[in-house]
Formats: C-alpha cells, sequence, structure tokens
C-alpha cells in the first residue's frame, strides 16, 4: 500500500496509523466498558424498584386492595424513565397499573420469570410478590432506554473528536520528529542513486549523527571507497585483458591461416599422388593394393573436410553477427534445395509446418538450418520411407522452439549430453560419415543467438534435435 511513498511520508503514516489504532482500541475498550455499567446499573436499579413495590404491595394482595396496590404504583412518579407498570394477581391478572389510564394491550397478557430483558427501545423485567413462601402476585416494570441511548451518542461524539484532534497533533508531532530520523535515509539514498546513475563511487554520504544511521552512513561511505579503488584496478585489468585478448585473437587468425593453407596443401598432394599411383599400377598391383590407395585417398578428404569443418567451428566463433529478420520458412527450403543431390532416389515424407520469423544473422541460422536437415537426411537413409518432420511452438512469452525430428537410427539417450561436443560421434564413420562437428556448430550458433539445444531419440525409432530462439519483438 506504501511501495511508491517516499520514506519521510511512508513514516509518519506508519506511526499515524499505529497511534489511530492504539487509540480507537482504547477509545472502544471505553465506551463499551462504560455502556456495560450503565446496563448493569439500569438492571440494578429497575430491580431493587420492583422489589420496593413488591414489599409494598403483599398486604394488597392479600387482602385484594386493587386501591392500595394502586397507591403504591403511583410512586413511580418520580422515576421518569419509567413508562408502565404493573402488578399481576397470583392468577395472572393484572391487579394494578401504572399509568391507570395506560391504555389496553400496553401490559403483556400474563406475567413470565422473574429477571430483566432489554428489548429494542426498553427494558422489561417481572419480579414475583412472595409472603411466607407463597407466591402472592408479581411486580412488571418498563423502563425507556433514550437516556442510554443518548449516552452512546454521546460516547461515540466523544470518541470521533477524540480520535480527530489525536491524530491531527500526531500527525504535527510526527512531521517534525520524522525529519530527524528521514534527512540522514534520504541523504544515503540520494547517495546511491548517484552511485547508480552516474557510476561516479568518489561520492560520499553526509554524515548527521553517531546512531546507528550514523554507523550505516561509515560503512556506505567505507564500501564506496573500496569500490572506487577496486574500479580503478579493474579498469586497468580490462585493458591488459583486452590487449591479451586481440593478442590470442591475432595468433588464432594466424593459425587458422596456417591450417588452411599449410595443412591442405600436404593432404591435396597425398591424394594427388595416390590419384596418380592408382592409374600407373593399376596392372601391377591388384587389388590388395587398389584398396589401400583407395584407403589413403578416403582419409586425406575426411582430414581435409574435418580442416574445413574447424575452420567454418572456429569462424563461428569470432565471425561479428549482422542481425536482420530472418524467415525461417525460407531457410529450411533453403536448406532442402542445396541436398537436392543427396535427395535423388530416396523416398522422404516431409511434414513441415509454417515457421514463425525470428531476428539473429541470417547466414548462421542457414548454417543451423544445413546442419539438422542433413542429419536427419542421412541418419535416415536406411528408412523407406523416411520421415522429417520440421515443426515449431510457442515455449512461453519469450521464446520459440524448432524442432527437426526423423525416424532415421537414433541413439542412446544416456549418450545424449555428448552430441553438440566438437568431434562427439555415436555412429562409426563405417555406417554414416561425418567429422563430428556439425553439432558443435549448431550449438554455438544458437547460443550466440541467446537460445538453448538438446536433443531427444531412441536407438532404431529415430531422434528430434531442438533449439530456441528469442521471439521477434513486432513493436520494434
Amino acid at each position: 500500500m506504501l511501495r511508491n511513498v517516499p520514506i519521510r511520508r511512508k513514516l509518519i503514516a506508519v506511526n499515524l496509523l499505529i497511534s489511530g489504532a492504539v487509540l480507537l482500541v482504547t477509545c472502544l475498550s471505553f465506551v463499551t466498558y462504560e455502556i456495560l455499567t450503565l446496563r448493569t446499573s439500569m438492571v440494578t436499579g429497575n430491580n431493587t424498584r420492583a422489589e420496593l413495590i413488591a414489599a409494598n404491595s403483599t398486604a394488597s394482595l392479600a387482602f385484594q386492595d386493587s386501591a392500595d396496590a394502586a397507591e403504591v404504583l403511583s410512586a413511580l412518579r418520580t422515576q421518569p424513565q419509567i413508562i408502565n407498570a404493573c402488578i399481576y394477581d397470583a392468577s395472572g391478572h393484572i391487579f394494578a397499573q401504572y399509568p391507570t389510564n395506560a391504555p389496553a394491550g400496553t401490559f403483556p397478557t400474563a406475567p413470565q420469570g422473574a429477571g430483566f430483558e432489554f428489548k429494542s427501545s426498553s427494558l422489561i423485567g417481572y419480579r414475583p410478590v412472595i409472603q411466607d413462601g407463597h407466591v402472592l402476585g408479581t411486580v412488571y416494570i418498563e423502563s425507556d432506554l433514550s437516556a442510554l441511548t443518548r449516552r452512546y451518542h454521546a460516547y461515540t461524539l466523544l470518541t470521533l473528536a477524540i480520535i480527530v484532534c489525536s491524530t491531527l497533533l500526531a500527525y504535527f508531532l510526527s512531521n517534525s520528529l520524522q525529519k530527524q530520523i528521514s534527512q540522514p535515509i534520504l541523504a544515503l539514498a540520494e547517495t546511491a542513486k548517484a552511485v547508480t546513475r552516474d557510476r561516479d563511487f568518489s561520492v560520499r554520504a553526509k554524515k548527521f549523527g553517531n546512531d546507528e544511521v550514523g554507523a550505516l552512513t561509515d560503512a556506505l561511505n567505507e564500501m564506496l571507497s573500496e569500490i572506487h579503488k577496486l574500479n580503478a584496478t579493474l579498469e586497468s585489468r580490462v585493458h591488459e585483458r583486452t590487449l591479451q585478448l586481440e593478442a590470442a585473437n591475432k595468433e588464432l587468425e594466424a593459425f587458422s591461416y596456417s591450417v588452411s593453407h599449410d595443412l591442405r596443401a600436404p593432404l591435396r598432394h597425398v591424394d594427388g599422388f595416390v590419384d596418380m599411383l592408382r592409374k600407373s599400377t593399376k596392372d601391377t598391383i591388384g587389388a590388395t593394393g587398389q584398396r589401400y590407395l583407395d584407403i589413403i585417398s578416403g582419409a586425406a578428404k575426411r582430414m581435409g573436410a574435418l580442416i574445413d569443418d574447424l575452420l567454418v567451428f572456429s569462424r563461428m566463433g569470432r565471425t561479428e553477427m549482422r542481425r536482420t529478420q530472418v524467415n525461417m520458412d525460407g531457410l529450411v527450403a533453403e536448406s532442402i534445395s542445396e541436398m537436392a543431390q543427396d535427395l535423388q532416389g530416396r523416398a522422404i515424407e516431409w511434414d513441415i509446418t509454417p515457421l514463425p520469423e525470428v531476428n539473429g544473422d541470417l547466414a548462421m541460422l542457414r548454417q543451423v538450418w544445413v546442419n539438422l536437415i542433413s542429419n536427419a537426411v542421412k541418419y535416415s537413409r536406411d528408412r523407406s520411407p523416411a520421415k522429417i518432420a520440421i515443426h515449431s511452438r510457442d515455449l512461453n512469452e519469450r521464446e520459440v522452439e524448432f524442432s527437426v525430428q526423423d525416424n532415421g537410427a537414433g541413439f542412446d539417450m544416456q549418450y545424449a549430453g555428448k552430441l553438440f561436443g566438437v568431434f562427439q560421434r555415436l555412429h562409426l564413420n563405417e555406417e554414416f560419415e561425418g567429422t563430428g562437428i556439425g553439432l558443435a556448430n549448431v550449438r554455438r550458433i544458437i547460443l550466440r543467438h541467446a537460445g538453448n539445444t538438446r536433443a531427444e531419440g531412441k536407438i532404431g525409432e529415430g531422434a528430434t534435435f531442438y533449439f530456441t530462439m528469442p521471439k521477434t519483438n513486432k513493436t520494434s
């Protein structure tokens, strides 16, 4: 309720609420006690009057002298709060009444049990008239509660006046006294705001006293001093690490250049000379020799492919991202089109649902789809027909998840954690060719897009690869 209220007003409001609650409870307790006391006093007074009337009317009832009984009741004229009163005889009939001219139906037709009871606007009571253990009759008294009601109203107005005056007094006292408490706290808040806004750790909070807030001010200033020193040291460290990182990147680029030129050239020579040797000795070395030459040539080609994939993996972590709106449907269609040669002679059932657009690097995301779809095509080549499904779904308000599912060879889920690592392969090269870098590239690209990757599969029943992307903010 007071979350966004300034602290000074909040303290005043808390004090007023507490003071008001205590005062209200005190006033209500006092009023309740007074009302209960008044009610008890009324019952006691009426009970005493009834006893006196009963004591003075025994002879009248015993001798059936209704005039004398009426004279006893007439003494109630001095009690203006008494509305009606009567005396019943032993058979329950009205023997005498006050006032004598009360209209019919004023009194109950028959007496009830002894005692007093509060009604909506009156207090009624019955008192038996007893002589020598015999009930001669019953006294009935009804008194007006208007005096009690007026007392209720007076107490209510008095309570409201006390609460209003006390609240105003508490407000003025709190307003003047809270400055001594809120001023140091507000100074601390302003210092913290300045540090956050300007990133200036040289500012210091003003100290107003040696109390707990003063100790907090000293602690804050000491902390700011330490942060200022650490910040200066950190800036020099960051500069030093930046220089080291730039040097490491240059070394990595030099290494990539060496891999690209110095390692590829010998492999091309090996593959070229193997081909020349195969042609020149095809009639002399026999089938075994030719098989050895095929193995050498295949190994050289695989090594070349591995070097190319490693270079792509290395560049993928350093390449600057160029974000744009990416049509995922178009990328999927392009990726499938690039595999036209691999799809020749294959029976594949495609299940592709419309995919949402995302914001990302077009070239990198193309690489993701190429790797995932080519894997699905490769590992399902022993199925006829092969089934490949490409879908998407909203994970929550911020993320969308894409999936590529196939009914191919699958994998054991206990090794799922290895799938996205470099050189991690769950199938022999004789079963399915590859370098073990494609999925590692997928993970690196998706991580750079602030997404996640995962996989599910079962041996002989296919696999599903998932990756998430942040949703496109259509309002931007």
